[in-house]
């Protein structure tokens, strides 16, 4: 996991709670969007890294896909609070 992956994803979270919830105004409802989505977000890009490197290593991808997914959502919320 990098730090830029990370921040590209929860930003890319708190972009796609914006559309949804249709205002960029701060709110409990558009953060629980954000961070939903932010983990979602980084659970699939871990998913898609971590599936190319066990087929070429053969080995456990939970390692990857786990904070990833957890930076993405928390980047997420706090972009969220911000806009």
């Amino acid at each position: 996991m990098s730090i830029e992956k990370a921040v590209a994803i929860g930003l890319a979270g708190n972009e796609i709670s914006k559309k949804i919830t249709g205002t960029d105004e701060v709110s409990a409802g558009r953060t629980t969007v954000a961070v939903g989505y932010g983990a979602v977000l980084g659970a699939a890009a871990a998913e898609t890294i971590a599936v190319g490197a066990a087929f070429l290593v053969g080995g456990a991808t939970a390692p990857v896909t786990v904070p990833l997914a957890i930076a993405g959502g928390v980047i997420a919320g706090i972009a969220s609070l911000f806009d």
